[in-house]
């Protein structure tokens, strides 16, 4: 009978080894990056509620051990500087094995559609940029489009190397990005895509922060649906970002903001909340680097909803410490709301991080920027960051400036460049109160510094429009 017994104990035990398991969630895959000189984090789950799982990287071989804890399991695994290729080993009761893993600068692309661009939208020079996307070096992780009412553990995604194929499909800004990063630094580059067009920011905040915000509650219900894209506050978050938390990153680029137009004014709140959010989330104080909206000619003529989200994107700079904003004033296109000049959306994202979090010195980042306002008589002298070695235009005439009195009406103004500062005056403000500038949605102003880099849309009251 003891025997019997102990029969069964033994087969019993035998099968639950035999059918224990340990699985990834999908960030973790063969061609993945791992953010180099860091404790990169690295989970998943098993069968066996109480299971030692052991993890070595092969570019030192050095066991990291953790016992899971009803079936999760999470190590800190110490990487190298940047290189390649390697191989990690993750053993329990049976063994994975990613091939093909590369150590180096990890970034998230994430927005809407100008973020979710491919090449096959269009692209300026198309047949030769993706003809020359051969950068083994370079890997994408590819995020499809979903969204959940819950935060989920893992998502659907792969990693793939960077070809002429793989880049087709992938986002030019978040190419031409990393490209600008493997040439200047000369490092493995991961980008992981997170995009869905036509969302609005709320849906990649997570849903209690903003319900729990009388304004932010309020306007989301001006957001309007539309082909199936999501507007529940928190759907793609739960469903393409929370699933990434806690995989070490370099770094976010974000382009979005024309889905809230509709409630633009919010957009002061939320898009910095969607910020120190995320940076909650991941604890860590992550540069976050954005596009601000391009010029376009949307439904009526007279809109500012695209104005003020670009302003509410300038003021972020100043409320949200590491942040940076690449200015796209000069490459949009009136009539289509999907430039195709990607690749200098890209460049500009990254003289950001090389100039900031890579020291890369020299490199002009920033277009002009609006400090402040001085007024002297009937003039309005308006003081400009990253304006070192002065200010150009491009045109025989300043254009896209409006001065305005204490009546509050503004009117085109005359601009004169002196030196790094701007002169702003009209016949008709005896005494300026106030300054703005391309402050509508299709502006196309013609000021820049003498990097080439355009200056942002600024406007000095704060003034409700409507």
């Amino acid at each position: 009978m003891k025997r019997f017994i102990f029969l069964i104990i033994y087969v019993l035990l035998f099968s639950t080894v035999a059918e224990a398991k340990i699985w990834l969630p999908s960030i973790f895959s063969d061609n993945m990056v791992l953010q180099q000189k860091s404790e990169a984090m690295i989970w998943g789950w098993t069968t066996s509620p109480s299971e030692k799982i052991t993890i070595s990287g092969s570019w030192n071989n050095d066991l990291v051990t953790i016992k899971a804890y009803q079936g999760v399991w999470s190590v800190k695994l110490p990487t190298p500087a940047a290189g390649g290729p390697f191989e990690v080993t993750i053993m329990g009761h049976d063994t994975l094995l990613l091939h093909n893993v590369m150590i180096g600068e990890v970034w998230i692309c994430s927005g809407q559609s100008n973020m979710e661009m491919t090449p096959e939208w269009g692209l300026f020079n198309k047949e030769e940029e993706i003809k020359n996307a051969k950068y083994p070096e370079m890997r994408f992780f590819m995020i499809p489009r979903h969204k959940a009412n819950a935060p989920q553990d893992d998502t659907p995604g792969y990693w793939t190397e960077c070809t002429p194929e793989t880049m087709l499909h992938f986002s030019s800004t978040g190419y031409f990005f990393g490209r600008e990063l493997i040439k200047t630094l000369h490092v493995p580059v991961g980008l992981v895509y997170s995009t869905w067009g036509g969302t609005p920011v709320e849906v990649w905040i997570k849903e209690g922060l903003i319900m729990n915000d009388p304004e932010l509650e309020a306007a989301v219900k001006k957001l309007k649906d539309g082909s199936g894209r999501p507007t529940k506050p928190g759907s793609a978050y739960n469903a393409m970002i929370h699933p990434l938390i806690p995989y070490n990153i370099a770094g976010v680029i974000w382009y979005q903001g024309e889905s809230n137009r509709h409630n633009a004014w919010s957009y002061y709140r939320s898009f910095p909340l969607l910020i120190t959010s995320w940076r909650e989330e991941w604890k860590k104080e992550f540069p976050f680097y954005y596009v601000q909206i391009a010029p376009f000619r949307y439904q009526g003529r007279d809109s500012l909803g695209a104005a003020v989200v670009r302003d509410a994107q300038l003021k972020t700079l100043s409320v949200v410490p590491h942040t940076g904003m690449a200015v796209t004033m000069d490459i949009g296109d009136l009539t289509d709301i999907h430039p195709k000049n990607k690749q200098e959306v890209g460049r500009r994202l990254a003289l950001w991080t090389l100039a900031k979090d890579y020291n890369i010195t020299g490199i002009k980042y920033s277009g002009p920027l609006y400090k402040s306002m001085e007024i002297k008589g009937k003039k309005a002298i308006i003081y400009f960051d990253h304006s070192d070695g002065g200010l150009v235009k491009k045109g025989k005439e300043l254009t896209d400036f409006y001065i305005a009195g204490k009546d509050r009406i503004f009117y085109p103004a005359k601009a004169k460049i002196k030196g790094n500062t701007v002169e702003v005056y009209n016949i008709n403000v005896k005494e300026p109160v106030a300054v703005r500038f391309a402050f509508y949605d299709a502006a196309q102003p013609n000021l820049f510094n003498k990097a080439g880099l355009p200056a942002s849309p600024f406007r000095t009251d704060n003034w409700k429009i409507r």
